[in-house]
């Protein structure tokens, strides 16, 4: 049941990692706030990691270096958000197949487990010079830093859309909470024959693949159950950005007649009130209108000055993910310039070669100068069809970047099977991000 906008309850027996951890907590660790700055009663050997972000590649980071440095170094996760709710398989809360309270878990096993301190806060400044982060209620020191924000949407362009009130009417729904289930309320009341229009931003973007899935959840559940309504997505881009093939056979043959897709369509202007979009080519009506904006790094990334890449991106060293800018402040996830899929796989990939570098850092050692990692990313077409992408990536000392390697290759086709694998998939990535 949703009790707000922001505060879900969890329900603790839809998994058995939570299970057996029992009723799930959402109160504050006990982390003391003294004179405005957070403090343990002992200091660790090795130094006071700070994580700013509660997501997939913070919290695993977080996780990881207690883990690695044999809990000696002191790890504080500031996260605004009292509960974990997942952008991956969010979109099936469109299509009806899932619930909000499916995606949402709390953070007690990851702190009880790895003695991880959480400080449920909001980030005002960045103090790189002194190494200090300024909260609403404190302040904290570290000797190193990890930024895992995630992204922030840009609405430079339609700046009409920026208020919670226009984006109650017309929601993003790209990350993962109140405006998901708000999105799906306004599909489910929408009259049978009526029009959902959304919109794909020029690449990059968090999660390629997610618009299209999104596209093929909502033409899934008008199939059912509205088959006189149509999906409309205007693309920014010249093409499908990823899963090309799949996406273009599914349109065309399980949603024949339902997705209209039309590519080179940037959205120029929306009118609130009437729901019409604008584009360099057409004007389009909706009944139900899913604007998703640009995107670039998260807001903390933002207060380091760190996103330099077309004021966008955050540049870093791949051995390491610090940043380019500022030393012993390392980037991590969607808001990494790496030229490489913006998901949830890749964040927590990212977050386990930052964590191994960050405790040789701290031991004066050197990090693995050779890190390798994998990304799979799943799209569900139905629900219960699924398809994926998979590639694996190495680290090329000449170009200093993480470059395509053998191992990798997409779906001929969605299936069932594959469906199992992406639920699968979702179960462990969840379990060892958050236990």
């Amino acid at each position: 049941m949703i009790k707000s906008k922001n505060n879900y309850i969890m329900n603790n027996s839809r998994r058995d990692f939570i299970k057996a951890a029992g009723a799930t907590s959402l109160l504050l660790s006990s982390f003391p706030l003294i004179s405005g700055c957070v403090t343990r009663e002992k200091k660790p050997t090795l130094g006071r990691v700070v994580v700013i972000g509660g997501g997939y590649a913070g919290t695993t980071a977080a996780k990881y270096i207690r883990m690695w440095s044999a809990n000696s170094i002191d790890v504080v996760v500031i996260e605004k958000s009292s509960q974990f709710v997942s952008c991956p398989l969010s979109n099936l809360v469109l299509g009806g197949s899932k619930s909000i309270n499916d995606l949402t878990f709390g953070y007690d096993l990851v702190k009880k487990n790895h003695g991880v301190e959480w400080v449920n806060d909001e980030v005002t400044e960045i103090d790189a010079l002194n190494k200090k982060v300024s909260m609403k209620r404190g302040e904290i020191s570290y000797d190193r830093l990890i930024i895992a924000p995630g992204i922030d949407l840009i609405y430079d362009s339609l700046p009409n859309l920026q208020s919670a009130e226009a984006q109650q009417a017309i929601p993003h729904a790209w990350k993962a909470g109140w405006q998901t289930v708000n999105l799906r309320s306004q599909l489910e009341s929408m009259i049978d024959g009526g029009v959902f229009v959304m919109n794909v931003p020029k690449a990059p973007y968090r999660c390629p693949p997610g618009p299209y899935e999104r596209a093929c959840q909502v033409a899934s559940y008008f199939k059912q159950y509205k088959p006189k309504s149509k999906v409309i997505v205007l693309d920014a881009n010249p093409e499908i950005t990823s899963k090309k093939g799949l996406f273009t056979k599914v349109f065309s043959e399980m949603y024949a007649g339902i997705i209209d897709y039309r590519p080179n369509n940037v959205v120029l202007e929306v009118d609130n009130k009437s729901k019409t979009v604008k584009t360099d080519f057409e004007t389009v009506s909706a009944n139900v209108l899913n604007i998703i904006p640009p995107q670039r790094a998260g807001k903390p990334a933002q207060m380091a000055g760190l996103n330099n890449i077309d004021k966008r991106w955050c540049e870093v060293d791949f051995l390491t993910y610090e940043s380019k800018l500022a030393p012993n402040i390392h980037v991590i996830g969607d808001s990494v310039s790496a030229a490489l899929p913006k998901s949830a796989h890749m964040a927590t990939s990212q977050a386990r070669v930052c964590a191994s570098a960050i405790v040789e850092l701290m031991q004066h050692r050197i990090p693995d100068p050779n890190p390798v990692f994998a990304n799979t990313c799943y799209s569900y077409v139905d629900n219960k069809q699924a398809m994926h992408v998979a590639n694996v990536y190495r680290y090329d000392a000449t170009k200093k970047i993480m470059v395509s390697a053998e191992g990798g290759g997409v779906s001929m086709h969605p299936s069932e099977l594959e469906g199992q694998y992406a639920s699968a998939w979702a179960t462990n990535i969840w379990s060892d991000v958050l236990t």
